[in-house]
C-alpha cells in the first residue's frame, strides 16, 4: 500500500511538472508569435511606405543636388530676389524688361492665390504622379489607364490628349506652360506658369483682366480659358536651381519637360515619367506632329537633361516607361 501510494504521489508530481512546462512552453510560442506576427506587421508596413516615398537620402549622386528648401512657386512673401537670381533671370529676357518686378508681383497676388503649395508633406503622404511628356514614343503605348490612375497628371505646354487617350490618358490636374506654348484649361486642372521674362507675368495678369498683351518674341494668345483660383507660378530660383544643379549649366536655362520633372521630385513621393526620349527610329518628334526637335542644340543643354533623367531612373528616384523606343 505504501509503494502504491509513493508511486501515486510520483506520477501526480510528473503530471503537474509535464503541465506546467508545456503552460510555460505554449506561452512562449505565443508571445514568439506574437513578436512574429508584429515584426511582419511591421516590415510590411515599411516595405509599403518605401513603394511609396522614395527615400531621398540613399544616393550621393541625387544628394548633392537635391535641395528641398528651394522655393518652388512665387508668392508675395518670398518674392523678392536675390541678386544673383535676379541678375541670372534678367538676361534670359528676349525682349527688353522695361517694367519694375515688384509692382508686377503684387498686381500678381491680387489677382491668384498667394498662398504655401503642397506644404503636407510628411510620412503618411502616399502622392503618386505621372509626368507626361511630348515624345512621339507615346504613340502605340497603350500607357492611358497607367497614367490617369495617378494623383497628380502633370502635363507640359500644348501636349493634348483628345484623339490620344489610348496612350496619354485624359486627365490633367497641373500643365505647365508660358505664353507662347499657352492652350486652353479645364476647370480643374492647375496653370503652372513658367516665367521666364516679367513679361511673362504681366502677359498671365492681362490674360485674366485687360487682354491687352498679344505679343511678346512672337505672337501671343492674349487670354486663356483657366481657373484663376488654381493658377501657380514656378519662382525664378527654383529655375536657376534646376539651371544649376540638375543641368549643371548647360544650355541657358532648363527646357520645360525637365523643370517639371524636377518640379515633380519636390511636390510627389513617387514619380513616373512617360512621352520622354527619342521614339524607335532615333528621332525626337511630337506625338500629335512629325516636326523633328534638335534636342541637343538651342537654349536648353537637352542632351545632358537627357543623361540626367536616365541617371535618376537608375538611381530608382523616378520610374520611366520608353513606351516604343
Amino acid at each position: 500500500m505504501t509503494t502504491l501510494l509513493k508511486r501515486f504521489h510520483y506520477i501526480t508530481a510528473l503530471l503537474s511538472s509535464s503541465a506546467i512546462l508545456l503552460f510555460l512552453y505554449f506561452q512562449n510560442s505565443e508571445v514568439v508569435l506574437k513578436y512574429s506576427y508584429y515584426s511582419f506587421v511591421s516590415e510590411r508596413a515599411q516595405r509599403t511606405s518605401h513603394i511609396c516615398l522614395e527615400d531621398r537620402g540613399n544616393s550621393s549622386w541625387f544628394s548633392e543636388r537635391y535641395k528641398p528648401t528651394v522655393p518652388i512657386l512665387l508668392n508675395s512673401t518670398n518674392s523678392e530676389l536675390h541678386p544673383n537670381i535676379s541678375s541670372w533671370w534678367k538676361e534670359l529676357q528676349d525682349v527688353p524688361n522695361v517694367s519694375n518686378y515688384t509692382e508686377v508681383v503684387d498686381q500678381l497676388f491680387s489677382l491668384f492665390p498667394d498662398k504655401e503649395h503642397y506644404s503636407d508633406a510628411g510620412p503618411d503622404r502616399c502622392r503618386t504622379c505621372a509626368v507626361v511628356g511630348n515624345s512621339g514614343n507615346l504613340l502605340g503605348s497603350n500607357y492611358g489607364q497607367q497614367i490617369d490612375s495617378n494623383d497628380f497628371v502633370i502635363r507640359i505646354n500644348k501636349g493634348p490628349t483628345e484623339d490620344y487617350e489610348k496612350d496619354v490618358g485624359n486627365k490633367t490636374t497641373h500643365r505647365i506652360l508660358y505664353p507662347e506654348s499657352a492652350v486652353d484649361l479645364d476647370d480643374n486642372t492647375h496653370l503652372v506658369l513658367l516665367p521666364i521674362k516679367v513679361l511673362d507675368l504681366q502677359w498671365l495678369i492681362s490674360a485674366f483682366t485687360t487682354k491687352n498683351i498679344t505679343q511678346t518674341y512672337t505672337k501671343v494668345p492674349s487670354t486663356i480659358k483657366a481657373s484663376k483660383d488654381k493658377v501657380m507660378i514656378l519662382h525664378p530660383e527654383f529655375i536657376r536651381y534646376v539651371h544649376d544643379n540638375w543641368a549643371e549649366g548647360h544650355g541657358r536655362y532648363p527646357s520645360t519637360g525637365f523643370l517639371t520633372l524636377i518640379f515633380a521630385l519636390h511636390i510627389c513621393d513617387k514619380v513616373k515619367v512617360f512621352g520622354f526620349g527619342a521614339t524607335s527610329d532615333r528621332n525626337w518628334h511630337h506625338y500629335y506632329d512629325e516636326t523633328l526637335t534638335l534636342f541637343e542644340y538651342g537654349s536648353h543643354g537637352g542632351d545632358f537633361e537627357n543623361k540626367t533623367i536616365n541617371q535618376l531612373h537608375q538611381e530608382n528616384k523616378i520610374l520611366m516607361y520608353k513606351g516604343l523606343t
